[in-house]
Parts: structure tokens; C-alpha cells; sequence
């Protein structure tokens, strides 16, 4: 697979051409880029009748009303093959995810790996561990997946670090450390269904299963409430039950605000579950651990509780890129969990188009360029890095990182030349490694049995009235293509994805005169 992707970027010409609109072949198109050399009359044809071929199907009559940007740029020739309003910024859902995974790689590093800490501000006497103990985040996204039946495997290795140092009493409390993050947990623009979502769980430094929790309604005594049972675990989620044993009426299980309790109300005649993203992540993983503890016969005297003020930490400081301690502090680390290589987890974030995962790396990209461990920090280094491939940021906006609110905003050519950046980059082969490929049953099954399969790497993306589709495609002729489609207002998101695998699909049928060399 490396050799494949190898082969994608080795001899890249840097640098992006701009254009502003889409043009069919004249005079100046009969000069190669670079060179003195004119273009062959087979060349001419072939970029002619891509041309044309393109522009029909973008021009038909049904999509009078649609509004597309889209730009396909030769990485070793330099020129554009292909425009149609390359700067008219429009919402590109998934894609952003790009945007993303390319910041996370320049200022985390392909080979990051995200800790959670457990630690101990008192004493271990006799069996007893007099104080407190800190679970400490720093976002990693992987502690535990959705829809889990058993409490995450991480969780139950710190526990196993208490029970190896004999402790089986805490006098203290179990305390959720979520401070490395700030700011609000949900995107700016997400819309008031993502809230009982499974996939648009909010984000926490402190997360586990996902953010997502299963609750577990049963009859209880008739005319009284009903029994909850959470599945993992943690019994701290926040709850408000008003649903009564017996009657007539549906059940429902929602949240009413991103940061509010559980709400369930109706009639219970039997047993149902319902998959509900928790408000307050650190409580949640603390909670789950407490539950942990208890079932090993540990002890604790003290509740669960969470810290969310880097102010109140006894861990973050301004600096903090994990637990740094003072020497003369009580506070000690007892256990560590290590999340895999950030490449595994970019490539869950562009291959399932995860947004859970990519919110989180977001804030913790944000971390690692400003020191703040926000959305709004995240988005300033996704525009550092869009800067360096000469973007004019101006006209990005930057809602979120997973591009489920419909107010971000970004142009073909914004992508392309990210694209173009990335691939003269040192981790243009981890950054490539991580897209679908074109053909692939269980991740992008589109354009089988076309010259893209196997062949074109690009992420995808869906929200409503909304179809994307960015990334590289290897011309007939071994020619290299960043390319860029993004389509809004579209009366069929279906067709809209019709005619991105129409466009990859020819643009990996392209074949001109062999590429120049100086």
C-alpha cells in the first residue's frame, strides 16, 4: 500500500496555479508550463474533450440551480485541466475532515500518541490510599468504543495498577480531570437533532465509549418510576426521569440541551434502550471508574467529581502538554494508557468519516499550536497551516473540524492547494495512507470497474443538499491530479456523487503527451 502511495507523490512540482474560471483550450494552452516546448495536437484534444466532457455534465439543465466549485490541477505539470468557479467558497461537510488531518499531522506528528493519567495526591498506607485519584485526559478519542457492553479495556487496565499496589480503600474521591480542553464540547452551527446523535457526540479531554451511553429503561412498580440501568456503566450521568410505570405512550430518552441531563418521560410497559451522547464527559469516564473500582472490591469513601478549570487542576498549567509535576507536589502519577499512532486513528477519521474522533483532534491540534485546547484554537491552526499553503484565510471559515455545521466554508482551490502543500510535505504518504480509495468494498465502493478503482484517494462528504469529494487521482499517462468537488443546493445528493464519480473517473482516464521534464 506504501508503494502505491509512494508512487502518488514522488517528482511533485510544487506549487498551485490560480485560476478564476473555467476555460476551454486557446492559443496559450499550446505551451507546456515550464518549459518552451508546445503542446502536441493529441494534448490539445485530450484536454479539450476532458473539457468539454466536464463542463456538460456540470452545465445540464437539472442543476440550473445549484451552486459548484471545482478545480482539478496537475501536480507535476502545474496547470489547471479543469475549473468551474474554483474560488466560490461553499460548504464542504466531510471534507474539512482534510483540512483537519492535514493540521493534526504538521503540529501533533503522524507518530503522537494521546496519554490518560491516573494519579494519587496522597499516601499509600497499609492498603489505603489517603486522597484523592485524578483520571487526567489529554483527548484521546479511542478510550473505549461506542456501544460497548463491557466498561473500556483501558479503564479496567488503571484499575488493574491499584489492585498490583494493594490498595483496596480510597479515602477520597474519584475525580475526572477534563481541564486540558476548554470551550464548548459541541461545533459552532450544530443543529438541535445532532444533540441525541450517535454520531455527533460531544467532544471532552476526558472521553470514553464515544461519549455515548446506553440507558436502559424497565417497568418498575405500576404508577411509579420506571428502573435505569446504564450500559457500561456510570451511574453519574445526569438524569431527569419523569416517565411513569404502565399507560399508553412512547418512551423517550433525548437530551434537551447539548450540556443538560437526560431526559426521560412517557409510559413504560417494557423494556427498551435507547444510545444517548452524555453532557458532561468527564463525569461519565469518572463515574464508569468508580463503578470499576467497586466491582474489584475497592473501596471508595468519596464520590465522583470532575475539574474543568485549568485554574483548579492540580495538573494543567498554561504550558502542560501532559502532567508535568512540580517535584515537592503530592500529586504523583500511578498509571498511564496510551492511545495507538495518530495515523491509525487519521485513518478511522477519513475512511469512516468519523466525527467524534476528528472534533477531538481538532481541539487537541489546537493544543499543541497555541496552547489552548479548543475548537476555536484548532480552527487558528487548520488557518496557519492553510496560510502556509497559500490560501487567503479570509475567505475560510472554520465551524468545526468534522464539517457537520453547514456554516463552514471553503473553495475547490482552498483544497487543491492544501493538497498540493501536503503532497511536497514530509508525511504526504501518512496523509494519503489515510483516504479511501476508489473501489474499496467496505469504505468507498463508488466508481468500481473505472480507471479510478484502486487508484483515486480522496475523502468524501454528506450533509443535506451537500456532496464533496477531494484528493488525488493518477492520470492514464502516470500524470498526478489534485482534485476538488463540492457541491451545494443540489436537488439529489445522489446525483451530486453521480457526478463526482463521473469527474474521477474521467480524470483518471486522462491521457496526454508524457510529462515534461526541464
Amino acid at each position: 500500500m506504501r508503494e502505491h502511495h509512494a508512487g502518488l507523490v514522488s517528482g511533485v512540482v510544487f506549487g498551485l496555479v490560480l485560476v478564476t474560471a473555467m476555460l476551454p483550450v486557446a492559443a496559450s494552452d499550446l505551451a507546456a508550463p515550464g518549459t518552451t516546448e508546445t503542446r502536441s495536437t493529441d494534448e490539445v484534444v485530450a484536454l479539450t474533450e476532458l473539457r468539454a466532457n466536464l463542463t456538460e455534465l456540470v452545465d445540464h439543465p437539472a442543476r440550473r440551480n445549484e451552486s459548484w466549485s471545482i478545480l482539478a490541477v496537475s501536480l507535476d505539470r502545474g496547470d489547471t485541466l479543469f475549473a468551474r468557479a474554483p474560488d466560490h467558497a461553499l460548504a464542504p461537510a466531510s471534507n474539512i475532515k482534510l483540512f483537519t488531518t492535514a493540521a493534526a499531522l504538521e503540529y501533533l506528528g503522524v507518530s503522537h500518541r494521546f496519554g490518560t493519567y491516573l494519579l494519587a495526591d496522597g499516601p499509600i498506607r497499609g492498603g489505603v490510599l489517603e486522597g484523592n485519584l485524578y483520571l487526567y485526559g489529554t483527548g484521546d478519542p479511542t478510550l473505549g468504543t461506542r456501544f460497548a457492553s463491557m466498561p473500556a479495556p483501558a479503564l479496567r487496565a488503571l484499575a488493574d495498577t491499584l489492585e498490583l499496589l494493594g490498595i483496596h480503600r480510597v479515602v477520597g474521591d474519584v475525580v475526572g480531570d477534563g481541564s486540558y480542553f476548554s470551550g464548548p464540547s459541541a461545533g459552532y452551527g450544530w443543529q438541535p437533532a445532532y444533540m441525541n446523535a450517535w454520531y455527533a457526540t460531544p467532544s471532552g479531554a476526558l472521553s470514553v465509549h464515544e461519549n455515548l451511553v446506553q440507558v436502559q429503561v424497565e417497568p418498575g412498580v405500576a404508577g411509579g418510576p420506571p428502573e435505569l440501568e446504564f450500559i457500561p456503566g456510570g451511574a453519574g450521568v445526569a438524569v431527569l426521569n419523569e416517565a411513569v410505570t404502565g399507560g399508553s405512550g412512547r418512551v423517550r430518552v433525548v437530551r434537551s440541551s447539548y450540556e443538560g441531563p437526560i431526559y426521560i418521560s412517557g409510559a413504560v410497559t417494557g423494556s427498551v434502550t435507547h444510545a444517548v451522547p452524555v453532557g458532561d464527559p468527564a463525569m461519565y469516564t469518572a463515574a464508569l471508574f468508580r463503578d470499576i473500582l467497586e466491582e474489584r472490591d475497592i473501596v471508595v469513601h468519596g464520590v465522583a467529581r470532575t475539574i474543568m478549570d485549568k485554574n483548579e487542576s492540580p495538573v494543567t498549567g498554561p504550558q502542560a502538554f501532559a502532567p508535568l509535576l512540580e517535584p515537592d507536589s503530592q500529586l504523583r502519577v500511578l498509571a498511564e494508557h496510551r492511545s495507538r499512532p495518530l495515523q491509525e486513528i487519521l485513518e478511522v477519521i477519513n475512511q469512516r468519516s468519523h466525527n467524534f474522533y476528528t472534533e477531538q483532534v481538532l481541539r487537541a491540534t489546537g493544543r499543541a499550536a497555541v496552547g489552548v485546547g479548543s475548537a476555536a484554537a484548532g480552527g487558528h491552526a487548520v488557518r496557519q497551516v492553510l496560510a502556509r499553503a497559500g490560501v487567503d484565510t479570509t475567505q475560510v471559515f472554520i465551524a468545526d473540524g468534522s464539517g457537520l455545521s453547514p456554516y463552514n466554508q471553503a473553495s475547490a482551490a482552498d483544497f487543491v492547494a492544501l493538497l498540493t502543500y501536503v503532497a511536497a510535505s514530509p508525511y504526504a504518504e501518512d496523509f494519503i495512507a489515510s483516504l479511501p480509495v476508489a473501489g474499496e468494498v467496505r469504505r468507498f465502493r463508488r466508481m468500481r470497474g473505472t480507471p479510478a478503482e484502486g487508484n483515486l484517494h480522496a475523502k468524501t462528504g454528506t450533509i443535506t443538499r451537500v456532496s464533496s469529494l477531494s484528493g488525488y487521482v493518477t492520470a492514464a499517462n502516470g500524470e498526478r491530479i489534485a482534485f476538488s468537488i463540492i457541491g451545494n443546493n443540489l436537488g439529489s445528493v445522489a446525483q451530486g456523487k453521480h457526478i463526482e464519480n463521473v469527474i474521477g473517473a474521467q480524470l483518471a482516464s486522462f491521457d496526454r503527451a508524457a510529462v515534461f521534464t526541464d
